[in-house]
């Protein structure tokens, strides 16, 4: 198996190299036979919304060819993010927020044969360099049993749930957890909710 190397990638070259994160996101999550098309159209149209969101920054896992990424951006100020949050939210993810320091992580996929090697702590480790003061924040579905052991491995706490309806910057802009096939049978309400997990301070 080839040795995987990672590197970050800019706004630009992410848009250029699209059609090989698609790739990676068709395998990643083999869906429904017979509707690879649509499901690569899906989010096809979902990066590109993502990209252009504010702080944009990606990592990808290169062995001869993309084998995994990871990638988020900034909430806005606005506190739009946490519409549909249940509960309070607590006075301090407000204040981060409003100072813009809230950075959501919106899509972590690695190919299956290169699963368990270790490679979503990589590239954890590596796009959030930047982030050391940031809260960072993943929505997952509540159905992602995958994801949600990740979350888990690496430490991460459960911040609450979210109503179906989804987050004001709107969770189908791709979490770990929108790994669900457009073409699919429609979910029902239960299965459209929400989990919100953060990373421990320090």
């Amino acid at each position: 198996m080839a040795e995987v190397f990672l590197r970050r990638l800019t706004r630009w070259q992410a848009e250029q190299q699209r059609e090989a994160v698609a790739d990676v996101y068709v395998e990643a999550y083999q869906g429904v036979a017979g509707a690879e098309y649509a499901d690569r159209q899906g989010f096809l149209q979902r990066f590109e919304n993502t990209v252009q969101r504010p702080d944009f920054d990606m990592v990808v896992a290169d062995a001869g060819g993309l084998v995994g990424c990871l990638y988020g951006y900034r909430a806005a100020r606005t506190g739009d993010w946490w519409e549909g949050f249940r509960g309070i939210l607590p006075t301090e993810i407000e204040e981060r927020t409003a100072s813009g320091r809230v950075f959501i992580l919106t899509e972590l996929m690695v190919v299956p044969a290169y699963r368990r090697q270790g490679i979503s702590e990589r590239l954890r480790t590596l796009l959030l360099v930047r982030h050391t003061t940031d809260l960072v924040v993943a929505v997952i579905k509540r159905d992602d049993d995958l994801g949600r052991e990740v979350l888990r491995s690496w430490g991460w706490t459960k911040l609450g749930d979210f109503d179906s309806g989804g987050s004001g910057d709107s969770h189908d802009s791709g979490s770990a957890a929108s790994a669900r096939r457009a073409g699919a049978v429609a979910p029902t309400p239960d299965e459209l909710a929400w989990e919100g997990w953060m990373r421990p301070d320090g």
